[in-house]
């Protein structure tokens, strides 16, 4: 393909949101509530391609990343279009992942999201909807986080903050698995959302 927009555009999604087909150089790496993301062969680039009734958020998402440019925790972004975004492809697994298949998260890794998330909140935005699915650990055991087209919100978002009281109440006790298989991960989320889990 010649051009990001070339490449987008042989993504083909249907009215009911259900990938259709995409062209040979794409590798399908995530499926979110709002879009599909692909790595681009033979590159580190990912693009994220949006559902037609969630193409107005590349924009939004699109220019948050360009003010988050200069921090490294943060992938970078090369190009946007009106329904998708090319950014760094990130190598490594997220802290869902990281529970679900028993891969320690350090206190460590907390103090570097936190330190992370402080980052942004200085330069004016408002990190939210931070969830176990939007942070990685990568290779060299590093920090990086995506998915941020919420931090121009202006509502408090304490999901970060209840998920930081969780792992020192309950993951830090020496007899809690670590290890906590997806189908139960997905039920907690279920729950938090629909309010039916205490808020600390």
């Amino acid at each position: 393909m010649d051009t990001y927009q070339a490449l987008a555009k042989t993504v083909i999604i249907n009215k009911n949101n259900r990938l259709i087909s995409y062209d040979d150089s794409l590798t399908l790496v995530g499926t979110g509530r709002s879009a599909f993301v692909f790595r681009i062969k033979s590159s580190n680039k990912a693009i994220k391609l949006f559902f037609p009734a969630f193409s107005y958020i590349a924009k939004e998402e699109a220019e948050i990343y360009k003010i988050l440019q200069n921090i490294d925790y943060y992938p970078s972004i090369y190009e946007a279009g009106s329904n998708y975004i090319v950014m760094d492809y990130i190598e490594g697994l997220t802290l869902f992942e990281c529970l679900s298949n028993g891969h320690i998260i350090t206190s460590t890794h907390l103090k570097e999201i936190d330190y992370a998330l402080s980052l942004a909140t200085e330069i004016g935005l408002n990190p939210s909807d931070i969830h176990l699915r939007n942070i990685f650990i990568t290779p060299t055991r590093a920090i990086k986080i995506i998915d941020v087209a919420r931090f121009r919100q202006v509502k408090d978002c304490r999901q970060w903050a209840n998920l930081k009281k969780a792992y020192y109440q309950f993951y830090r006790k020496r007899l809690f698995p670590k290890r906590v298989p997806a189908p139960i991960l997905n039920s907690i989320a279920f729950l938090y959302k629909k309010g039916w889990i205490p808020y600390y």
